[in-house]
């Protein structure tokens, strides 16, 4: 690609002053700026596309519940004098 240096850049700006007139270049220097605009809007819109989505969010898991303890049920009773020395 040319390196245009300043000479170059005002030789060019005096070619197309000649050949398009001084009323037709402001009307295309600003339809190419409103064409980059687009162009760049719409290299922003593909770029946001082509970015991976965020992972969907796994489901929380359920709260663990101990399972219930039944109260224990005597099979045989015993004599208050032998139940104090158990426990």
């Amino acid at each position: 690609m040319p390196n245009l240096g300043g000479w170059e850049l005002i030789v060019l700006l005096g070619v197309l002053l000649l050949i398009f007139g001084a009323k037709k270049l402001p009307d295309m220097a600003r339809s190419i700026g409103q064409s980059a605009r687009v162009f760049k809007g719409e290299m922003k819109g593909l770029r946001a596309d082509d970015a991976p989505a965020p992972a969907p969010e796994a489901p929380a898991p359920a709260p663990v519940v101990p399972p219930a303890v039944a109260a224990p049920t005597p099979t045989a009773k015993l004599p208050v004098v032998e139940a104090e020395r158990v426990h």
